[in-house]
């Protein structure tokens, strides 16, 4: 199974850097990355069609508004996904990105069954190189979200 592990996101908007800092964690994490890409998709949306049409399940990694406390993590999978994104596709310059990859992915037939969105709540999105303090310490529950949903994911193709 080849495996997309993408994270979204701006690393100059505080937050919004959450998807890339998570990550770069999962990835330094993975023991055996065989047969998983681990790709910085910035905020470049549906251009990104190209490395989804390659893969046979893809992960993201994004902040969320989850209409929650700053630093609460959520996944969704699936179906699930595609409601969460099409639900919110208005509420950030990456929010609106995924839901377009998801929209062109889809037109081509390329939009993995296999599919999940790990994401957390921002607190700040401004002019930072930095997370604020409740994003970065909930860094370590993406990863291990996402890292669950890679686990299952191998477990079930084997």
């Amino acid at each position: 199974m080849r495996i997309l592990v993408l994270g979204i996101g701006n690393g100059l908007l505080g937050d919004e850097g959450a998807g890339i800092a998570a990550l770069r964690r999962l990835e330094d994490r993975t023991d055996n990355a065989e047969g998983i890409t681990f790709a910085d998709g910035g905020t470049l949306g549906f251009s990104l069609a190209g490395l989804v049409a390659e893969c046979d399940a893809l992960l993201v990694f994004d902040a969320a508004n989850l209409e929650a406390a700053p630093g609460t993590v959520a996944g969704f999978e699936g179906a699930g996904m595609d409601a969460f994104l099409g639900a919110r596709r208005a509420w950030s310059v990456h929010a609106a990105g995924l839901a377009d990859l998801m929209a062109v992915a889809v037109l081509e037939g390329i939009w993995p069954a296999r599919r999940a969105l790990v994401g957390v709540q921002p607190a700040e999105v401004g002019w930072s190189e930095i997370l604020s303090p409740p994003v970065a310490a909930a860094i370590d529950t993406m990863a291990d979200r996402a890292g669950e949903i890679l686990a299952r994911w191998r477990r079930d193709a084997a």
